[in-house]
């Protein structure tokens, strides 16, 4: 045990058997919990995961990379061969392949190196411009306002990838309602996420099993009664799919029934939307096992561009021992707020690859940097739900 414990635990990424590469955006939603329904919970995790965790972990890195060389490969062939995949667009790629943006999606804390081109171009492309008022508004510190004083371009521009917008959802749900809640939203969020006209995506559903007492964990309310949390994360196609997807479901015939029964079942609703950062793209669909932990920072004002800035390096020393599902700032609802989304096999490995982050290069120094720019921070425990296609 005390090997375990102390021992290195950064495994190889060795090939594992039956690898299943990525090889599509579009969220695989899981079936409905089966009846009869039952929420999530921490004792569902077995204390020796870890193994397991891992060799589906490796998997799922191995199948991103085979994307990546597909990816690559394919534009490769683009550039030789201009008729072979139809005409060449403005950037080079194939205008008839499909997948042309699967790779710089699915990576999410695995690599940001196309992020960092993409922003290099952006930044090249975006001319210069010295000072001005959005500068003094936006950069917290000298040191803030040094590192990117001539970006010309807007603000969510500079930070956020702008290809997708992400709503996270809070339910607090009634305590003798919770299976009912399971049954109900099991059965028609993967219904609406599954159909395509509705262009969305459910990233996934987390019942929140251990957390800070406002939000998510077990807690007495204003009226003495007890909740629980859930949180969802959706993604849309800008705020043009975000508009369509709501106009889509709420118009379809069978949510006035849903609506009205969900209202039964919780005491509070809370929305935030965000903007995935673009050095951290979101994780495709995958089953790894284990729990999630949702850490939530309050930013002191004027400061989100810094917090980018040190954590673009930061994440570089993360993603050695740990595994990141994605990080987003709020746009719309709890503004200064940053979400940062990671995944282990159990509570002693997320204590381990916490710990393990100190001896690698670059983290100490994020934490140093970082820490002066936050209000508040919260840590909350999660579980997925039965249908979660983030698991």
């Amino acid at each position: 045990m005390l090997t375990r414990r102390f021992a290195p635990r950064v495994r190889s990424l060795a090939p594992a058997s039956q690898a299943s590469p990525v090889t599509s955006r579009p969220f695989t939603v899981l079936p409905a919990a089966q009846s009869p329904a039952r929420a999530p919970a921490l004792a569902d995790i077995t204390p020796d995961a870890a193994p397991k965790f891992d060799a589906r972990q490796r998997e799922f890195r191995e199948g991103l990379i085979a994307a990546q060389k597909r990816k690559e490969q394919q534009e490769s062939q683009s550039y030789s061969s201009p008729n072979a995949h139809g005409s060449l667009s403005a950037s080079g790629t194939s205008s008839t392949n499909g997948n042309s943006s699967l790779f710089d999606k699915a990576l999410g804390s695995l690599s940001s190196h196309h992020a960092e081109e993409a922003r290099a171009r952006e930044s090249q492309d975006g001319g210069r411009k010295k000072g001005g008022a959005l500068s003094s508004l936006i950069y917290g510190t000298p040191e803030g306002r040094e590192l990117d004083k001539d970006i010309e371009r807007s603000f969510s521009q500079v930070l956020a990838r702008g290809k997708y917008v992400h709503s996270i959802v809070f339910h607090e749900v009634k305590p003798d309602k919770v299976d009912e809640y399971v049954e109900l939203v099991g059965s028609w969020y993967p219904r609406m996420a599954g159909t395509p006209e509705n262009k969305v995506h459910l990233v996934g559903s987390w019942r929140t099993e251990v957390g800070d007492c406002d939000t998510f964990e077990l807690r007495k309310s204003d009226t003495d009664s007890l909740l629980f949390s859930i949180v969802h994360i959706w993604e849309y196609q800008r705020y043009q799919g975000y508009h369509a997807s709501l106009h889509a479901i709420q118009h379809h015939p069978d949510f006035p029934a849903f609506d009205a029964k969900l209202k039964t079942l919780i005491n509070s609703k809370r929305t935030s939307l965000m903007q995935e950062f673009s050095f951290w793209p979101t994780t495709p669909p995958r089953q790894l096992g284990g729990l999630f932990e949702l850490r939530s920072y309050t930013l002191h004002p004027g400061n989100l561009l810094e917090w980018e800035t040190h954590w673009r390096r930061g994440l570089k020393a993360r993603r050695e021992v740990m595994e990141g599902v994605g990080a987003w700032f709020v746009q719309i609802g709890e503004l200064n707020t940053v979400h940062h989304l990671w995944q282990f096999a159990d509570l002693e490995e997320r204590k381990i690859r916490r710990e393990q982050s100190w001896s690698v290069e670059g983290w100490g120094e994020t934490v140093h940097k970082t820490v002066p720019l936050i209000q508040t921070m919260k840590s909350r425990i999660l579980i997925p739900c039965p249908w979660s296609a983030v698991a």
